[in-house]
């Protein structure tokens, strides 16, 4: 399944018992060897929500949650039969999040997402930079000088703001802040370009897994660091390498909910 180009391997975990989940995101999400994919997702059962996710990148890693992925749980879990219900909540490792499902033809079209309030505490994204809210933060790689927006939507983030996103170097720069010193726990990067009112264009190097054709949480955090910065309204659409999200930092209750669809790609079986 994929949202917004964001493609992961989606198994249900009831049904099939995975033991080294890990090892298994490494081989099916190869792209030669394997199904190919960003990473791999376990839907399980939980004792508190209606459904509980675990996340896995492509080169192993364990992820704390992730956007688009969420809204493709909501899409298969109802597709499946798993639940009538149209809202949901989900158990993550970044907390509980609350799923709207919209449907059309009697399937999940599109879903919403409550993804929560920004967190910008350094140690909880978590950041060596050691001050409070880091915004506009220059750190200098590879001999230039970029300006840093750092917060966690339940997983790293780091903004940057570019003037042309299509042209710029997303993999030498990505590849030295995923791993910079600053971010002990590693980080995902976003570059941002301020296009029209109400528009930002944005690639993003995801922890553990490079470039991808989108991040749910990547465009949340890329929604508050424009809105921090003076760039953009409390509302904008984020304009992604594989499709675009609708994007909203609420003032009323301080969460941001992001609005996106999610398909399903094929189905098979794995025969070891």
């Amino acid at each position: 399944m994929h949202g917004a180009g964001n493609d992961y391997i989606y198994i249900d975990g009831k049904k099939e018992g995975i033991v080294d989940a890990a090892e298994w995101a490494v081989w099916l999400s190869d792209r030669h060897f394997g199904i190919g994919s960003d990473g791999v997702v376990l839907i399980l059962p939980s004792e508190t929500c209606d459904f509980r996710m675990r996340m896995y990148n492509a080169d192993g890693s364990e992820a704390e949650m992730c956007g688009n992925a969420s809204r493709c749980i909501g899409k298969y879990v109802y597709d499946k039969g798993l639940t009538d219900k149209t809202e949901i909540t989900l158990e993550t490792k970044a907390g509980v999040k609350r799923l709207e499902l919209f449907l059309k033809d009697g399937k999940v079209n599109s879903v919403q997402v409550d993804m929560g309030i920004p967190d910008f505490a350094p140690e909880h994204i978590p950041t060596t930079i050691g001050q409070g809210k880091t915004v506009g933060y220059p750190v200098e790689i590879g001999g230039e000088m970029f300006r840093l927006t750092t917060l966690s939507m339940g997983n790293p983030h780091v903004v940057i703001f570019v003037e042309d996103v299509s042209a710029f170097p997303v993999h030498e720069i990505g590849m030295a802040l995923e791993k910079h010193s600053l971010f002990p726990q590693c980080t995902n990067v976003e570059f941002v370009e301020v296009g029209a009112p109400g528009l930002l264009k944005m690639r993003v190097w995801e922890r553990g897994a490079g470039e991808t054709l989108a991040c749910g949480t990547g465009a949340c955090a890329s929604l508050v660091a424009a809105v921090l910065n003076g760039f953009s309204k409390r509302q904008a659409t984020l304009q992604l390498s594989g499709g675009n999200l609708e994007i909203e930092w609420k003032e009323s209750d301080g969460h941001v909910y992001m609005t996106g669809e999610a398909a399903t790609v094929y189905e098979g079986e794995i025969k070891l």
